[in-house]
């Protein structure tokens, strides 16, 4: 650059337009993915709604992603919400940190270690054939993020326990079957034991179910690296949350920077169990946010 153009460049009004971008309110992002589908209650407590689970896409074998994540509150106040490196088949502190809790033996040691423990969640793409709550998002498809409970009725209805009951495979266009999506109330919790399959039935004409399928979202990032953390980063993190101070090597040293602060938590009854139901993450998601 020679000085002539520095010169033309570097000019007052330049800098403080500068300065008044950066000063402007900044528009708040929104942490929702809009590919989720979410089931929601009514004003009795009960929630309804027909989906069908989709095949896996094109290039994928499986039609679901299963994750194993973390999400709870440390002494500090502060929060630890991340995936798990175990999803991927690697060593993550959490999980070595709750082991060595587990084996003092203590039972003050174990409680931690269960409130800390790992949680697990599924990801599907699903058809919404009936949802009366959102009208909208009938005829469409999006990614259902599910629970333990949920995943083993898809295991029931593909390994039945009775001999007069025939093994199908929800996950079929032509030869599987709507889940009727029932959930109740039980103790302040999301129960969905009253879920059940329909009969097996095709869900459409081979040009309606074509269209389905080039809709059907990716399932590859829930376990791609770039959805984890290092171990590195995990540790980090781990020791911020549970005592503020940051461990490297046989060096612990102590956060001076401003505290992080803390998640306002709604003094409401959360409405699922965190280790079975559907909407954990995005309670803990919404404390992170805020």
């Amino acid at each position: 650059m020679s000085l002539e153009t520095l010169r033309k460049s570097n000019s007052l009004d330049k800098l403080l337009n500068a300065v008044k971008e950066e000063s402007a309110p900044q528009e708040k992002k929104s942490y929702v993915d809009e590919r989720l589908w979410k089931p929601e209650l009514d004003k009795s407590g009960n929630g309804y709604a027909v989906i069908r689970f989709l095949p896996s896409v094109e290039g994928e074998d499986m039609p679901w992603a299963k994750v194993w994540n973390h999400a709870f509150q440390g002494p500090t106040g502060q929060w630890y919400i991340e995936n798990s490196l175990t999803t991927v088949g690697q060593k993550d502190p959490v999980s070595e940190h709750n082991t060595k809790l587990w084996n003092t033996g203590l039972e003050s040691d174990k409680e931690t270690a269960r409130k800390q423990k790992r949680k697990l969640q599924y990801f599907s793409n699903i058809y919404v054939v009936s949802d009366s709550k959102h009208p909208q998002n009938e005829g469409k498809v999006f990614l259902y993020r599910y629970g333990k409970k949920i995943f083993d009725k898809l295991m029931a209805a593909m390994q039945p326990e009775f001999e007069d009951e025939s093994p199908i495979n929800p996950f079929d266009f032509w030869d599987g079957a709507n889940f009727k999506l029932k959930i109740r109330k039980v103790d302040g919790y999301w129960n969905y034991d009253k879920s059940e399959f329909e009969t097996t039935s095709t869900l459409g004409d081979d040009s309606m179910v074509e269209g389905i399928w080039k809709k059907q979202y990716s399932l590859k990032e829930f376990t791609a690296p770039t959805n984890f953390k290092s171990y590195e980063e995990l540790k980090t993190r781990l020791d911020a949350v549970l005592s503020g101070t940051v461990s490297v090597g046989n060096v612990t040293d102590t956060m001076d920077d401003e505290p992080i602060a803390s998640p306002k938590v709604d003094t409401k009854p959360v409405e699922s169990k965190q280790e079975d139901e559907d909407d954990t993450m995005d309670y803990f998601n919404k404390l992170a946010s805020q």
